[in-house]
């Protein structure tokens, strides 16, 4: 049977994950447009799947300017078939200190312009359908933990919209869809993030493991992907007994203080 030809629109383009994913999507997709906050990844990552195929728009997706850019390409290129919001933001810090503009560029990046996004495209995706909206979640959607409370918020947000959207699209023939990678080893995840989950024994994985367990995804079934059956059981527990991890997590708090911010 042959595959679909993507026509695919990836935020986070310049960080870890949104590299690892636009190179093993690439083979599949008709034309990629490549949405990022730095130039210089962005331009060697087009030069790497050819300028012809891939195209680049460098700006801040909390921006109107930005999101109006990314809608007249996509249009401009007959219409984009897939979207893919995979740009995040952490901020790892207590939030009794965490700065007031932290907090808000966590909803701000994390689920307003996912939001705002897929709004502007999703004329495009319904013309194209069957088409879909895939936003990359958290584990952290459902499970709150210390040092995380802006960006659990964000994330669980993210959860609400996309599920609620899959319901509202549910006859239109746009799927929309929510990816859970591992914890993986990308830039917002250094410092103290990564030194904590070293000293935890937190399972991480490579980015380029996420892109090829996302590609598995959008040929699978399920409106949800979760990491394994250990993430996927950890979930149900906190939904059904909450105590449980409230134990476990108030015994980590010492580890999580000693890598929190000052």
């Amino acid at each position: 049977m042959t595959q679909r030809r993507w026509k695919l629109v990836l935020t986070g383009a310049s960080g870890g994950i949104g590299q690892a994913l636009a190179v093993a999507l690439a083979p599949r997709c008709e034309w990629l447009v490549l949405a990022g906050r730095n130039a210089a990844p962005l331009a060697a990552l087009r030069e790497r799947l050819g300028p012809d195929r891939a195209h680049v728009v460098c700006g801040d997706l909390t921006q109107e300017a930005t999101l109006a850019q990314l809608e007249a390409l996509a249009r401009r290129l007959g219409g984009c078939n897939l979207l893919v919001n995979n740009a995040g933001a952490n901020d790892f810090h207590a939030f009794a200190t965490q700065d007031a503009d932290a907090l808000r560029g966590l909803l701000d990046t994390n689920l307003l312009a996912p939001m705002l996004l897929t709004q502007r495209l999703l004329p495009q995706l319904r013309a194209q359908a069957p088409a879909q909206v895939v936003n990359v979640g958290s584990l952290f959607a459902y499970l709150g933990y210390p040092g995380f409370a802006g960006y659990c918020a964000s994330k669980a947000g993210l959860r609400g919209f996309t599920q609620a959207l899959r319901r509202e699209l549910a006859d239109t023939g746009v799927d929309v869809r929510h990816f859970i990678p591992r914890a993986t080893r990308t830039a917002i995840n250094r410092g103290a993030v990564e030194a904590m989950n070293a000293e935890m024994g937190v399972p991480v994985d490579s980015p380029e493991d996420a892109a090829r367990q996302l590609l598995a995804f959008l040929d699978g079934g399920g409106w949800e992907r979760k990491p394994g059956f250990k993430e996927a059981l950890l979930v149900l527990v906190n939904q059904l007994l909450p105590s449980v991890p409230d134990r476990a997590i108030r015994g980590q708090l010492p580890v999580i203080r000693k890598h929190l911010p000052e």
